[in-house]
């Protein structure tokens, strides 16, 4: 598996995407949404069905679904941010 490769902050919170190379060659997605610290943290890992023909398809369809994520629980805070790290 890759380990994350690319993490954005975003807030409180931390968007990793997991991708992992498939036996058949494609790729699966990942992301792992984490906040807080210590004993008070906590992390939110979503897999997605759909597969990918590259490593960076993979990675950006994960950002894109967790900074979605993020961007439902806190539309005002998180959109001028997430515009950002798009672009």
């Amino acid at each position: 598996m890759d380990i994350i490769q690319h993490s954005i902050a975003v807030g409180k919170y931390l968007v990793s995407p997991l991708i992992r190379h498939q036996d058949d060659g494609n790729f699966a997605a990942s992301v792992s949404i984490r906040s807080g610290h210590g004993s008070g943290m906590h992390d939110r890992v979503m897999r997605f069905t759909p597969r990918f023909a590259s490593h960076s398809a993979a990675a950006r369809y994960a950002v894109a679904q967790g900074l979605g994520w993020v961007r439902e629980r806190h539309p005002r805070s998180v959109a001028p941010l997430a515009l950002q790290c798009a672009g």
